[in-house]
């Protein structure tokens, strides 16, 4: 009878232990998932996901740059030049008119927000509110957006700096619904001089981006850096392009964004050809492509400024643009996809 009650401890204990061994393996295989994130950063659906994030994230990010060039533009006793004109509300910023009919209009470049100034601080401080209209037909924005620039400091100076605060920045794209938020503070330096409603008399104006995004997606919040150099040049409106200023720790030069993936994945995207946004297109980017590079062996090159069978196009206005996406794994498996952006 004894040997028969310590059979059955023993056989107990036995199940027992091979239920707390089938839950480590259990809890074991769902942590290396979770620290894994190739294991759910690969498939079709995700690397469109992946594509569209890098594109989304990276053009409002410049559209809040542009945003801030247009803004500092307008503030006579901010930008330093008699041609720009003070303004409070409504953002509304004519270029002034140049010798021979030139001009360079940036009243299209911020439609969906009010501005507010303070001179008599100390740095002067401008504030763009977005209101959520959708005015230009393709998303709409609320949140906050402060410029910083210190006192005595002109914009048109060469070498003078702001610092641009971004505030939930919340966008939502019309077509489906997609929603970013976007925090985070940057330097915009104006190396060269100068101001836009000038450009097409100067030629060309220097400006370099460097700074860090908080972006949080639906299943999550990662974090960016940025670093760019946008150079505005004139050409029937303004033509800016691009390129990546970053060089990472292996010697890969022209990387303009890097961080972590909303699959935890760990990249970096160099602008491998320059983006070019220009204005006789309803500001949209035209041409360019990045290659993103990853910690998993997965490389993208995403190229931009093209129709629906992924091929170049020319300027579509209020059309759709559409990128191509090739993905090629660490084994020389490539997956294509073609999107709208």
């Amino acid at each position: 009878m004894k040997n028969k009650y310590v059979n059955m401890k023993t056989n107990a204990l036995i199940r027992a232990l091979l239920v707390f061994a089938c839950v480590g393996i259990l809890y074991a295989c769902n942590k290396n998932n979770a620290n894994n994130p190739g294991n759910s950063a690969t498939s079709p659906t995700d690397l469109s996901t992946q594509s569209d994030d890098a594109a989304q994230v990276s053009n409002e990010s410049d559209a809040v740059n542009d945003d801030a060039n247009t803004a500092l533009n307008s503030q006579v006793s901010i930008a330093g030049s008699s041609t720009a004109s003070e303004q409070s509300g409504t953002t509304t910023v004519m270029g002034q008119e140049q010798p021979n009919g030139a001009g360079t209009d940036l009243s299209r470049l911020i439609c969906d927000a009010t501005i507010t100034v303070d001179t008599a601080s100390n740095p002067r401080t401008i504030t763009i509110t977005y209101d959520g209209t959708n005015c230009r037909g393709n998303r709409t924005r609320t949140g906050v957006v402060v410029i910083s620039i210190p006192k005595g400091e002109r914009w048109r100076d060469a070498g003078a700096w702001v610092s641009v605060a971004i505030e939930n920045l919340k966008i939502t794209r019309i077509s489906d619904g997609k929603t970013i938020v976007l925090n985070g503070t940057r330097t915009i330096t104006n190396v060269s001089g100068g101001l836009l409603v000038d450009l097409a008399i100067l030629g060309t104006i220097t400006h370099t981006v460097s700074g860090s995004l908080s972006i949080t997606f639906d299943n999550g919040t990662r974090q960016w850096n940025v670093a760019k150099e946008r150079v505005f040049t004139y050409n029937d409106g303004i033509v800016m392009t691009t390129t990546g200023t970053h060089t990472d720790s292996l010697g890969n030069t022209n990387v303009a964004e890097w961080g972590t993936t909303r699959f935890g994945v760990e990249f970096e995207s160099l602008i491998s050809e320059p983006k070019v946004f220009r204005q006789d297109c309803d500001f949209r980017l035209v041409s360019g492509q990045n290659t993103i590079l990853t910690d998993i062996g997965l490389t993208g090159v995403i190229t931009y400024g093209l129709d629906a069978e992924g091929d170049p196009t020319g300027c579509p206005g209020s059309g759709t643009y559409y990128l191509k996406a090739v993905w090629t794994n660490a084994k020389g498996i490539t997956i294509t996809k073609i999107l709208p952006y």
